[in-house]
């Protein structure tokens, strides 16, 4: 059985990977007044962040259409018996169960739609893991056996500066909003049943930060070996640095940088930071 591995564009993997793996991907969109964006095809990450400085109101997102899934699933079909399609928590996006339900319509491939339940780059390491398997033969029920493996060990923390675009977008409730601004209050969050939630209220980035890499710290210190990402909200500089200084410790412990792209950063805004592990 020949297996496609396929994703959405909120896995932020870099073209260059996607095209090494052979990779497969399906775009969700950032709507400003001016029009509607695909990431990773019509805007970059950079000109999202200017437009979004700009910008009056909150962007929309939308996720890929029934046609888009069709289409993309109906050109694999051509060469491939099956895919395993990896995507953002449907806990907070729709795109998963879109998926689910246009691959039961495309005939002449099986469609193995995978709830990464959680978004970026830490998605990104189930479909990378996912890709290089395929490439070396496994089949799609040993892929997804992997993957349900990863997610074990998978753990994703981010903050942002402004809890106010996650409240309007829907995506943490207004209480928890309103709280976070009135105390000033920097608030570690993460995935929990698929959904943003607070992980922990703490005051400063700075100890924010710091509590996160607490956390990496103590998974290193039990002796787990780890893949690692920095990940950040238009400011790669900073995510260097907190690269750089956890490699100065741990060299040994395979790390990288991603971004927050236009989908994800429209909810967490400007500066956020996040990092996220799985065990190898």
């Amino acid at each position: 059985m020949k297996v496609a591995v396929m994703t959405d564009s909120t896995a932020y993997i870099t073209p260059e990977e996607r095209e090494k793996y052979n990779i497969h991907m399906v775009p969700l969109s950032v709507n400003f007044p001016d029009g509607s964006y695909r990431e990773e095809l019509d805007i970059t990450t950079e000109e999202f962040y200017r437009k979004l400085a700009n910008a009056k109101e909150l962007p929309s997102t939308s996720q890929p259409s029934v046609g888009e899934m069709t289409k993309k699933l109906e050109a694999l079909a051509e060469e491939y018996d099956a895919v395993i399609s990896v995507h953002l928590s449907s806990g907070i996006s729709g795109t998963y169960q879109t998926m689910v339900s246009t691959g039961d319509m495309v005939e002449g491939i099986e469609v193995y739609a995978y709830d990464s339940e959680i978004s970026c780059m830490l998605q990104g390491f189930y479909v990378l893991e996912a890709a290089a398997m395929a490439q070396n033969g496994a089949s799609a029920e040993t892929i997804l056996a992997r993957m349900d493996e990863m997610k074990k060990s998978a753990r994703a923390y981010f903050m942002v500066d402004d809890l106010t675009n996650l409240q309007k977008g829907g995506r943490l409730s207004n209480a928890q909003a309103i709280l976070g601004s009135l105390l000033q209050i920097k608030p570690i969050l993460h995935f929990e049943d698929k959904l943003i939630v607070p992980f922990e209220k703490i005051r400063t980035k700075k100890k924010a930060i710091s509590r996160i890499l607490g956390m990496l710290e103590e998974e290193v210190d039990a002796g787990k070996e780890l893949r690692v990402v920095f990940i950040h909200g238009n400011d790669r500089t900073y995510a260097e640095k907190l690269e750089a200084d956890f490699k100065e410790k741990h060299p040994e412990i395979e790390t990288s940088i991603s971004y927050f792209g236009p989908v994800i950063g429209t909810h967490l805004g400007q500066g956020a930071v996040g990092v996220a592990w799985y065990k190898k």
